[in-house]
């Protein structure tokens, strides 16, 4: 990236949020001109009219709320890298789906902020669209103590279902997510994920050992044995058959 100053449009239909958003991106001097909108469509018109570099935009919003608006830009030839800043942390998963640099959570705080500018900086802009590959490596948020971190999906050794959520296991730490283990296992098939339990999903690269012992099987994840069902047990063995056998 050069040293330019960044364009930036702010987007929130809140009066006091956008000015203070407008306010503390003024005081980075890595920030050059911004613009700012009341609502999606005010925000897409001012984006088709000109070339800014990045969009802080609520999710909420009349008209085209964010994730709309982050949708339609993720057609643009050239796109501006999109932050979120909101005050809703559910909508993590689909925000990174589309791509977006950060997800910022209100109240807004100018440290905060400030690592949001960083990694704006330290990614490049504008982001031109390229052709999605499957098999590239999956970035999930996760939030720990009001800030949100970045697990990378090759680092998941399992996942566990927690009701409505599903904790990712690394391999020294652990980390719940608001995306249910059904919607993992389906988007994370094609990566070597494979369910072995109705509460666990494994990646198959991060199996050690696979034992059956009276009739109950087992895997070695790293430390941890987990229990392989019944009825996944024979699909289990010839998926890590398969897999020992590619790599080979």
């Amino acid at each position: 990236m050069t040293d330019s100053p960044l364009r930036v449009l702010v987007a929130d239909d809140e009066e006091p949020a956008l000015a203070e958003l407008v306010y503390l991106l003024s005081q980075d001097k890595r920030i050059g001109e911004i613009r700012s909108a009341s609502n999606g469509p005010d925000a897409l018109k001012i984006l088709q009219a000109a070339d800014l570099d990045v969009v802080f935009c609520d999710i909420k919003m009349p008209g085209l709320d964010g994730i709309d608006l982050a949708r339609v830009l993720s057609k643009f030839a050239s796109r501006p890298q999109i932050v979120f800043v909101t005050a809703y942390d559910e909508h993590a998963v689909a925000a990174f789906d589309l791509d977006a640099t950060d997800y910022v959570m209100k109240p807004v705080r100018a440290e905060r902020l400030t690592e949001a500018v960083r990694r704006v900086v330290s990614a490049g802009t504008p982001t031109t669209t390229q052709p999605q590959d499957d098999s590239d490596d999956e970035t999930i948020p996760v939030e720990l103590a009001g800030v949100t971190r970045f697990v990378q999906r090759s680092t998941v050794r399992y996942v566990e279902a927690q009701g409505d959520y599903a904790r990712l296991h690394t391999g020294q730490n652990s980390h719940l997510v608001r995306v249910p283990l059904s919607t993992l296992e389906e988007r994370w098939r094609d990566a070597g994920f494979t369910r072995i339990h109705r509460s666990t999903l494994v990646a198959l690269a991060h199996v050690d050992e696979m034992r059956v012992d009276g009739g109950r099987c087992a895997v070695r994840v790293g430390d941890d044995w987990l229990p392989v069902s019944r009825r996944h047990t024979r699909e289990l063995r010839d998926l890590l058959v398969r897999s020992t056998s590619l790599r080979g």
